[in-house]
């Protein structure tokens, strides 16, 4: 045995200890874990909860905690599981419209009584997406009636199951807040919005008291509501604004904590100015913050992609409420701007999993309003909004960039117009024995008309000359009677066009033109599939059976002697395994 190797496997992955290690970038904002049961009960809003649990008389309940509170799920389902056990159901059942009023948190659908007299809990451990959205997957693996959503929430409207959102409870350095508001606004009449994220949102009521009692009579504190369309998202807006939105450029906005990088793109664009009180570590002084460079990043990202022929939809959630209409959106404008698009659902979305295909230019994320902002610098194409992508499809004769910036695709659903797009695209025919016979209109494919103008590639400067394949559509003219041609990969011989089902396919394009290796047994030709009786060989039965002693087919059922490595050359025992 050789000195210094140790007897323990390598660690090829992650250690298993690191499972439940923390974020740092998520922890800094709750520093402590809790593991007094008192504190459990008030952070983690135990006694609201369970009131709503047998309010709605829901029986099997998910609990999703995002990954920096696991530690404290075992705990919290305890205390949950206590509570429950010791309040009795009540008698009389409550509306649970969506419509009918809710408290703050609680998102409602229509539910009905179940036969069990039993609650039982399950713990969410791992979300399929982003922390911030209901996993109603997970949950409907479970047979779940509710989910209760721990932590942070983008509020997005679900799909299917009933939501009861928990905050939680965390601790903030109220003075400190007070003292730093006052430092920022001297003048105390000047229309102000005190707005913090959601996980501090206990403490607003405390300090908008405290402002108004030191002579601020203009501070707005807003309420939290479930629509991420609203101006403030999730935020109720003041009564002025209500009337008229433009109003709300007057006000300037004190954040509490950092806010997400959608919403600042979005109330920078809304807003007179903001200021971010930095929550965990506290600070003294609020922080001038703007987004002025990344508007100009995201409009010269969309602009890049204004040439590319290929788009790759990527689908970032199967439960936030429209997500499917959203898609079919998406694939029309793309379809009607003359280009070519994908669908992909790979989950948590990393660099490593789009890079496998190359033959997208640029990529669209369906998602909720706060993870559909992806900052594409690790990636290796771009990655827009729904929003950036309407913009990319514009001419840039027509593209016009005011600023305002919008993460919600709920509200592109809203528009009377479909899509900005121009007319749809039109169908190109080719007919059999006629190589430069595409034709549309009367028009050869070759021939572009002189009105349409050149393209350019913004990056490279270089011309564009394929930037919309889907314009031309091949329809070949084949015999009726083939059968399984719809799924057939097919070349023409002299246009040189790879088409799938009679159409221009872009991706098996880049696959048979840019891919050096496209599959196992592509580089090699057999013969007799070039010859003209394509019959082949027979097929005929080998052998079978177990290593030491194959059998033959039925011509000779004798099975074969093993051999007897004693007497047997190593190439036979080679040519045997």
């Amino acid at each position: 045995m050789m000195a210094g190797v140790s007897g323990v496997a390598p660690v090829l992955s992650t250690p298993a200890t690191h499972v439940f290690e923390e974020d740092a970038t998520v922890t800094a904002r709750i520093p402590q874990l809790l593991r007094s049961a008192e504190q459990i009960r008030i952070r983690y809003e135990i006694d609201r909860t369970v009131a709503e649990i047998k309010r709605g008389r829901w029986q099997r309940i998910a609990l999703q905690f995002p990954d920096d509170m696991l530690p404290d799920a075992p705990a919290v389902f305890e205390s949950l599981s206590q509570r429950l056990a010791e309040i009795p159901k009540p008698i009389e059942m409550r509306s649970t419209n969506l419509e009918s009023p809710s408290p703050m948190g609680v998102e409602r659908h229509d539910s009905t009584e179940s036969k069990s007299t039993t609650e039982k809990l399950f713990i969410l451990a791992d979300t399929s997406y982003g922390a911030c959205c209901v996993d109603e997957i997970a949950a409907e693996h479970v047979s779940a009636d509710v989910v209760v959503h721990y932590g942070r929430a983008c509020l997005s409207p679900t799909a299917r199951l009933p939501v009861i959102h928990v905050f939680t409870r965390q601790p903030l350095a109220i003075d400190l807040v007070i003292e730093s508001f006052k430092s920022t606004y001297p003048d105390r009449h000047q229309p102000i919005i005190l707005m913090s994220d959601v996980i501090y949102a206990s403490h607003l009521s405390e300090i908008s008291k405290a402002l108004s009692a030191q002579g601020y009579d203009s501070t707005f504190t807003p309420e939290i509501v479930h629509n991420p369309s609203s101006p403030l998202p999730n935020r109720t807006i003041p009564e002025e604004v209500q009337l008229d939105a433009a109003k709300l450029s007057q006000w300037r906005l004190f954040h509490i904590s950092n806010p997400p990088d959608s919403l600042l793109l979005t109330l920078s664009s809304r807003v007179s100015s903001i200021h971010v009180f930095s929550a965990v570590p506290a600070s003294t002084t609020a922080a001038t913050v703007s987004a002025v460079i990344a508007l100009r990043r995201r409009y010269a990202l969309l602009t890049s992609v204004s040439t590319v022929a290929v788009f790759g939809i990527l689908i970032n959630t199967l439960s936030v409420k429209n997500y499917l209409h959203i898609v079919e959106h998406v694939k029309y404008c793309i379809n009607a701007s003359g280009k070519k698009s994908y669908t992909f659902v790979v989950g948590k979305i990393n660099a490593a999993k789009v890079a496998n295909f190359s033959e997208i230019g640029a990529w669209v994320v369906i998602g909720c309003w706060e993870s559909s902002l992806i900052d594409s610098k690790d990636f290796w194409k771009p990655i827009l909004t729904p929003f950036e992508l309407e913009l990319a499809l514009v001419g840039d004769d027509k593209r016009l960039w005011t600023g305002q910036w919008d993460p919600n695709f709920q509200s592109l659903l809203g528009k009377t117009e479909r899509c900005p797009i121009g007319a749809p695209v039109g169908k190109f025919h080719i007919h059999e024995g006629d190589s430069a016979a595409v034709e549309h209109d009367g028009e050869e494919l070759d021939s572009e008309p002189e009105s349409v103008p050149p393209e350019f590639d913004l990056r490279t400067g270089r011309y564009v000359s394929h930037s919309k394949p889907m314009e031309v559509r091949l329809k070949v003219e084949s015999d009726r009677g083939h059968s399984g041609g719809h799924q057939q990969l097919v070349r023409r011989p002299k246009a040189d066009l790879a088409t799938i089902g009679h159409h221009v396919s872009p991706g098996a394009e880049f696959l048979r033109s840019n891919r050096t290796w496209t599959g196992l047994g592509s580089d090699f030709e057999i013969e007799y599939d070039l010859a003209e009786d394509n019959n082949g060989a027979l097929v005929e039965e080998g052998r079978f059976g177990s290593a030491r002693g194959y059998v033959k087919s039925t011509f000779d059922s004798r099975p074969l002697e093993p051999l007897n490595p004693s007497t047997s050359s190593p190439s036979d025992v080679l040519a045997l395994w």
